[in-house]
């Protein structure tokens, strides 16, 4: 066993030490402390560790409120504060910034944060009959593992969502499909009929019908605890309610006065709270207004796009999945935003000067790519000094690594100031980072 002084966290929310030189990343630890760790794997250059003992606490440390942390992998951070989480992830933002893009920008901005529990309104929980630990199990994979953790209750989900979980084990446990049924998907919002009102959907991935008897299970089910229950038994656009006739479901974004109406299986932000204060900021960065012409680039179902039509901007909203898309023009039109708005269905992946061409010009664009960034789409850009080229473009990012690679080359190859930039707390307890920045033609205009 050897003892250790921790220095910093990783990406992954582990302890950074340094032995002999060698990088070692702690599962448990926190700066500023010591510890007492035992090697899980060790490289040339590196080593992974566990925390067996700690000596000297760090003032951030606390005690996690789940039971169940460090068996279920949900949450890595729950042993450090808020706060502590927070800056560590405005940290590692700077740091990939600088390291990976060799960028930094002007302004750092204050993070986006929000609610520390109960904010996971979206959630994937497998489902696995497992006789060897009493029956059905209901959650998240346990951590490093494919094996689903035997969990009674999750606190970053809402608390009637978490209260659900022993009583769902019940139920599966109940079915004659209990061993075809491996996901349950859940998704909360509010009644499309009654914006008042909270809406828990269930969604069940089902690999055999369910028999009668298991309708009338998941019917009483439903009823009892007052939730929507639907079935996919394939892919995500075969989910549908059980009862005919079930409210629909959406978020609101009140600033705008903006109901977004949603599927259960369609892609939103997990955390409301966080999204309604980071559509605030990107629209605040982005500065739309009447006459101007903009781009929302990964639009998705218009989480983006409608906010910025409302500021009177024409806005073109650009996803490569039809499906969204076309969510996004009934979005536009239930809000009476169809005249500011269209969307187009591309493969931005490929994007290339010649494809962006028919937007141009831009006066502002918006880009919220997946993890795997917009490389293409950033090189695809006109240089900062064609007229056709935006002002302003805020980035929108759930990967710092490749936020960092795009603001290369937005600010070394196409001529962008880089303005601003912040961490968004989007997922607090994990190591998860998302962030938004902000770069400009015109450095002055920006101050």
């Amino acid at each position: 066993m050897l003892i250790v002084d921790v220095a910093s966290l990783d990406y992954e929310g582990r302890g950074v030490a340094r032995v002999e030189g060698k990088a070692v990343f702690v599962e448990g630890a926190l700066p500023g402390e010591t510890v007492a760790i035992e090697t899980i794997k060790r490289k040339p250059s590196w080593e992974l560790a566990r925390t067996v003992r700690v000596e000297t606490a760090a003032p951030d440390r606390v005690a996690p409120r789940c039971p169940h942390f460090g068996v279920c992998g949900g949450c890595t951070l729950q042993h450090a504060t808020p706060s502590l989480q927070v800056a560590a992830k405005q940290r590692a933002l700077e740091d990939a910034l600088t390291r990976i893009g060799r960028v930094s920008p002007a302004i750092l901005l204050p993070p986006v944060d929000g609610p520390a529990w109960g904010y996971r309104t979206r959630a994937r929980l497998s489902v696995r009959h497992v006789p060897k630990k009493g029956g059905v199990l209901v959650g998240f994979h346990e951590r490093k593992s494919s094996y689903v953790a035997d969990m009674l209750e999750c606190h970053v989900l809402p608390p009637q969502v978490s209260a659900l979980l022993p009583r769902l084990r019940e139920l599966v446990g109940s079915l004659s499909i209990r061993d075809r049924l491996p996901q349950i998907e859940v998704a909360v919002g509010v009644r499309l009929d009654d914006l008042s009102a909270e809406l828990v959907v269930l969604v069940l991935r089902v690999l055999e019908p369910p028999t009668s008897d298991d309708e009338a299970a998941l019917r009483a089910f439903a009823l009892r605890h007052t939730v929507s229950i639907w079935l996919q038994p394939g892919g995500p656009g075969t989910a549908a309610p059980m009862r005919p006739g079930e409210p629909g479901l959406a978020y609101t974004l009140p600033e705008f006065g903006i109901t977004m109406p949603f599927s259960p299986t369609e892609f939103t932000q997990v955390n409301p709270h966080v999204n309604q204060v980071l559509v605030r900021r990107a629209i605040a960065l982005l500065e739309p207004g009447p006459g101007d012409r903009a781009a929302d680039f990964f639009c998705g179902l218009g989480n983006f796009t409608l906010p910025i039509a409302r500021r009177g901007a024409t806005v073109t909203g650009i996803e490569g999945s039809e499906s969204l898309a076309g969510r996004a023009r009934e979005n536009a039109a239930a809000n009476g935003l169809s005249a500011t708005t269209r969307f187009a269905v591309a493969n931005l992946f490929a994007a290339t000067p010649d494809s962006i061409a028919p937007l141009l010009p831009l006066d502002k664009v918006l880009i919220d790519p997946p993890r795997e960034g917009a490389i293409e789409l950033v090189k695809a850009l006109p240089h900062s000094d064609d007229d056709r080229a935006p002002r302003r473009i805020v980035y929108v990012s759930c990967n710092p690594a490749t936020l960092a690679r795009d603001a290369a080359v937005l600010v070394h190859e196409r001529g962008y100031a880089f303005a601003a930039a912040g961490a968004v707390n989007m997922f607090p307890h994990t190591a998860h980072v998302e962030s938004i920045a902000l770069f400009v033609r015109d450095p002055v205009a920006a101050t």
